[in-house]
């Protein structure tokens, strides 16, 4: 039951191996298209993996998350690690913020500060919440479990169960990803306290998408747009939900397999115009590759779709406490307001976002503050 603080720590000869197995990467031959259709462009592998040996702070991870508050608890056997940031004001709302892959706590570092301190970031006192941003388990500084089992209704319950460690008697939920399926089952699991829920991803059954009588022509492109997903994009999900330990072995051995793994769903799911640089620095990329890397969590990360795909029917299974949702434009997986009322049956605040991609709170900060404000407006009737 204890809570114990916690500091990122690199050890220099940690820092070492990185440079030196960056320096010695045995390099494939160059695509033969020019473009990402392939996965990340030779020359642009090579530029980005020199800068991370070269160029790039290798310590700049430690500050970022070292300037909040962290902590680790065992629950279920397995240390979960989380960042706490109290908003000054008592009364701002409780938010567990989850990410997903190949993302990590860096997505939301940018939206802490505004969410805890609006007055300070264009809000008022009323969109004040406190903050906590957990690592999944098998992802960055958490633990990684060593049984089977942890699939996405046992990490809400691990939610809930931190929440009520940190002295939450309600609170509320958002998150992206994995975190936007984790939120929705503490949707299910725990309505007696749960406040509301944001997304940026409801996820509904195939026959409630399909089947709207006369698509209008958004969902018509919602749905080419997933159909690009499962036929460009998806090749990662069936990999990793049936043999993520074949791939492990590579992730966990090359920095810049593990770099490109991750940096290539960073173009192809962010409003980038093509490039992952017009949305997001160098320095960006690295720091979240850096938490995959550092904890060697490539392959207990991709483990989490070996668990989550044994047990997908609780994916589409109705969601009672109230929602909010934020469709942004370049995402994944996106569905319109009657479409996700098949599932989140209180939907109450429901915006299509003129920019942004699946990163949501790291692509487009400014963005996604206002969008987890206004919902949760709506859903409190604080505003």
């Amino acid at each position: 039951m204890s809570v114990r603080e916690f500091r990122v720590e690199f050890a220099d000869a940690d820092l070492k191996d990185l440079r030196d197995r960056l320096a010695q990467t045995r390099w494939p031959d160059a695509g033969t298209v020019s473009d990402w259709s392939q996965g990340v462009p030779l020359d642009y592998q090579r530029e980005l993996c020199g800068y991370w040996a070269d160029g790039y702070d290798l310590r700049r991870v430690e500050r970022l998350l070292n300037a909040h508050r962290q902590y680790l608890t065992e629950i279920d056997g397995v240390d979960v690690h989380f960042l706490h940031a109290r908003s000054p004001h008592a009364e701002a709302i409780p938010l567990i913020l989850t990410h997903g892959w190949p993302g990590s706590v860096i997505e939301f570092i940018k939206v802490v500060e505004p969410l805890t301190n609006p007055e300070a970031h264009g809000g008022t006192r009323a969109d004040a919440f406190h903050v906590v941003v957990p690592s999944l388990p098998g992802y960055g500084f958490s633990g990684h479990p060593r049984d089977t089992g942890w699939n996405i209704p046992r990490v809400a319950r691990a939610w809930a169960e931190l929440m009520s460690r940190l002295g939450y008697d309600r609170y509320a939920a958002a998150g992206t990803d994995w975190g936007s399926l984790v939120s929705a089952s503490i949707g299910q699991q725990d309505i007696a306290r749960v406040i509301g829920l944001h997304l940026t991803a409801a996820i509904c059954s195939p026959e409630a998408i399909m089947g709207q009588p006369d698509p209008t022509p958004v969902e018509i492109e919602d749905m080419q747009g997933m159909g690009h997903y499962a036929a460009q994009e998806n090749g990662y999900n069936l990999i990793q939900s049936t043999r993520p330990q074949s791939l492990g072995y590579g992730l966990a051995d090359s920095p810049a397999m593990q770099a490109a793994w991750v940096v290539e769903k960073f173009m192809g799911w962010s409003d980038c115009d093509g490039h992952p640089e017009n949305v997001f620095t160098k320095d960006d990329l690295l720091d979240n590759v850096m938490t995959y890397w550092m904890t060697n969590s490539g392959t207990s990360s991709a483990r989490l779709y070996w668990e989550a795909m044994a047990d997908v029917h609780t994916v589409l299974e109705p969601v009672p406490a109230p929602t909010g949702y934020s469709v942004y434009p370049k995402d994944i997986y996106r569905v319109s307001e009657r479409v996700a009322r098949t599932r989140f049956h209180d939907l109450r605040y429901y915006r299509r976002v003129e920019r942004g991609g699946h990163f949501a709170a790291f692509e487009r900060p400014e963005s996604y503050t206002d969008e987890v404000r206004s919902a949760f407006r709506v859903i409190t009737g604080r505003g």
